[in-house]
């Protein structure tokens, strides 16, 4: 982080924390889902839970910002009152390393809508990977399990990787970010 501006920081730590209280505000709405279709349901809208660090990183674009965004988020969910306490730190740490594998993939040199949608699928896998030993999906029937490996993966692809790119950009539009990495490429689109 020694290559790090302070408005860079400031700006991350306020993104994670008002995606932390996003984040708390769809818990509800995924245990609706859960209602109506068992386990999967969460899935549907997994991606929301990886938003803040594909956004962080398409804004900021240095290594580190989609995991610390995620972990900053999941510390402050935590702290707001998620009812899973401290071990969902490690989970958003977790998250944010799968974004982070995403974007270090592409030695942090592409931002397009692909690359965003692959670091909301990699967020996806890593935190799969994570839930199947947590929360024991083991038990469960492996179509099952594989079908809401699927959607998870599809939910960050789109709602993390597509949302993402459509927030920052809107975000963007609005010239908060011109002496950010976007907004400075943004502005290069418009004037060419």
């Amino acid at each position: 982080m020694k290559n790090w501006k302070l408005k860079e920081i400031v700006v991350m730590s306020v993104l994670s924390v008002v995606f932390a209280v996003v984040y708390l505000a769809f818990l509800p709405v995924g245990k609706v889902l859960v209602g109506f279709f068992g386990l999967i349901g969460y899935d549907f809208i997994f991606g929301i839970w990886f938003i803040v660090s594909v956004i962080a990183a398409y804004i900021i674009r240095k290594p580190g910002a989609a995991f610390l965004s995620e972990t900053i988020a999941a510390t402050v969910e935590m702290l707001l009152g998620n009812a899973v306490g401290p071990i969902l730190i490690l989970t958003g740490m977790i998250q944010g390393l799968g974004a982070e594998a995403g974007f270090a993939l592409t030695r942090y040199r592409r931002y397009d809508v692909w690359t965003l949608m692959f670091a909301g699928m990699m967020a996806g896998v890593f935190s799969f990977a994570w839930g199947y030993f947590q929360s024991g999906y083991a038990a469960l029937a492996g179509t099952y399990v594989l079908f809401m490996f699927i959607t998870r993966i599809v939910s960050g692809a789109l709602i993390a990787g597509v949302g993402g790119k459509v927030l920052s950009d809107a975000l963007a539009k609005t010239g908060v970010l011109s002496s950010f990495a976007l907004g400075k490429e943004k502005r290069k689109k418009y004037v060419a």
